[in-house]
């Protein structure tokens, strides 16, 4: 294909078709044949009201795929917290306690979980007299250093019309990967993720643990369109980034109806208890930024809250959607006609012939063909470049979904050809090659050494020094505070006060 202008004049049409895809969730144009690519999936970093406050519970992205490595095997990967800074402590990044992270999965196409795999957290603290994440260097998940660890179990529900017909814990007090809080607190970081991948019963595996955050794209659309003027695009804006990762790799026959129903259904939840004791669900994810900016603001809260058996209510949201309207009224592209029915035969039922289960009953959740098998080299432009492995046949983490659905929109599909897309490719960080496949998130100690440092040199055992009173032998116990303080990166303490929104509703829960 050919190369990207990146001329001021290339980028007219670009940007305009970079809202227009974001508006509509990755719209296709009317009359798309089959193996057209369905809804674009994109970051939903705080997309609603209520959630943007309580980061713990707020879902990001959902990946479902073919395992490359074990093809038969399907890999599920649902974050959550948007925008870790690497450096944000003392208080690092932990999973909810009060919370149940849901992955759910609907193999018969009727908008229903028949499968819940249900991922609860405990935090422990070895010591509460001090402000630090570690103590110390840590070397391994059991470290006597690391002060503050958080452990998961796993529980297996399988359901009938969303009541429990069974449930099985799977695993229980499986240690989490901490925030990479730097290099010298965490020299070797990928040895605490490798001690993290964790074997389940019935040959699955699960991982829970901070990642860089897979997502690439530019999201200042949200300053008028990229700034009103096309100026500003071709910027991975959550580059540097961390996020909380929830992967789980089952063998295919779990999940899948039989052989002859190879197509699954995916979309993760967050429920949270509330004042009177219940969970209530307040986050959902399928296809990402459908809440973002598919749904307006009075609906918002309300999808997260909802289930994909009800998504009739929001059907106008997607046949009448804004934002197309307000790409015209800036760059005077004409929006397509509406009702979008075409949307709605994408977008909430799959692909018919690629990942569109018989009988399906119109819903949102990320579709993934498990009997299609990994290609050896993933094109990034998914079904659109040829490559039926890849987005929207499920979401591979290299998939450039941006780039697929502004294509499709611009008319690839229809004779229009053309290469369009937001200038992000790829993401920052190279995925690893095997479960759970996400990269490594970013230490907090990225930037520079401190001034009369240098690389051979324990930074530690410096500050340490530095930090004697003159003629002072000092402790040893206060060498090692000073010692952990520096691992942590933290030289003072930040107090920081956070008044959070909470639901009204109470909603309780069969399972």
């Amino acid at each position: 294909m050919t190369p990207i202008s990146r001329s001021g004049a290339g980028r007219k049409g670009l940007a305009t078709l970079v809202c227009g895809a974001l508006a509509a969730g990755g719209l296709a144009a009317a009359g798309v044949a089959a193996l057209a690519p369905g809804a674009a999936s994109a970051s939903s970093h705080r997309e609603a009201p209520l959630i943007s406050g309580t980061p713990q519970y707020d879902n990001t992205d959902v990946y479902a795929f073919v395992s490359p490595d074990k093809p038969d095997t399907t890999t599920i990967i649902a974050n959550w917290i948007p925008f870790e800074e690497p450096a944000g402590g003392p208080n690092f990044f932990t999973f909810a306690e009060d919370a149940q992270y849901d992955i759910h999965i609907d193999n018969n196409g009727d908008a229903q979980g028949e499968l819940l795999y249900r991922f609860t957290f405990d935090t422990h603290i070895k010591n509460k007299k001090t402000f630090l994440y570690n103590t110390g260097p840590v070397e391994s998940l059991d470290d006597k250093d690391l002060n503050i660890t958080q452990t998961y179990d796993v529980e297996l529900i399988k359901l009938k019309d969303q009541y429990p017909v069974s449930k099985t814990k799977v695993a229980n007090d499986v240690p989490v990967a901490p925030s990479n809080v730097g290099k010298a607190s965490m020299p070797d970081y990928a040895k605490l993720r490798e001690q993290a991948v964790h074997k389940l019963a019935g040959d699955a595996t699960s991982f829970a643990g901070q990642a860089d955050d897979p997502f690439f794209l530019d999201l200042r659309v949200f300053d008028l369109l990229y700034g009103g003027n096309l100026s500003e695009v071709g910027n991975d804006t959550l580059k540097g980034y961390n996020v909380n990762s929830i992967a789980l790799q089952v063998p295919t026959h779990m999940i899948a109806e039989s052989a002859d129903q190879p197509i699954v259904g995916i979309w993760s939840t967050t429920q949270r208890k509330n004042a009177k004791g219940y969970f209530e669900q307040v986050s959902r994810l399928g296809s990402p930024l459908v809440n973002e900016v598919v749904n307006p603001l009075k609906d918002k809260d309300k999808f997260n809250a909802s289930a994909p058996w009800d998504d009739a209510q929001f059907l106008k949201n997607v046949t009448n959607p804004e934002l197309p309207k307000l790409i015209e009224a800036i760059y005077k592209i004409p929006a397509p006609d509406e009702p979008r029915n075409d949307l709605v035969d994408v977008f909430l039922k799959g692909v018919k012939g690629l990942n569109q289960p018989p009988h399906v009953t119109p819903s949102e959740m990320l579709r993934l063909n498990t009997s299609i098998k990994p290609t050896a080299e993933p094109k990034r432009l998914g079904v659109l470049d040829g490559d039926n492995a890849g987005f929207p046949n499920g979401r591979r983490l290299t998939d450039d979904v941006i780039d697929a659905s502004l294509q499709v929109v611009e008319g690839e599909l229809l004779g229009a050809k053309n290469d369009l897309g937001d200038a992000v490719d790829k993401n920052d960080k190279d995925f690893e090659k095997a479960f759970p496949y996400v990269a490594l998130p970013t230490e907090g100690s990225r930037g520079p050494l401190a001034k009369g440092t240098d690389g051979e040199t324990d930074v530690r055992s410096q500050l340490g020094d530095a930090l004697q009173p003159a003629g002072a032998s000092g402790s040893t116990d206060n060498t090692t505070l000073i010692a952990g303080s520096a691992g942590a990166g933290a030289i003072g303490v930040l107090l920081i006060g956070a008044g959070l929104a909470w639901w009204r509703r109470t909603r309780e829960r069969a399972y």
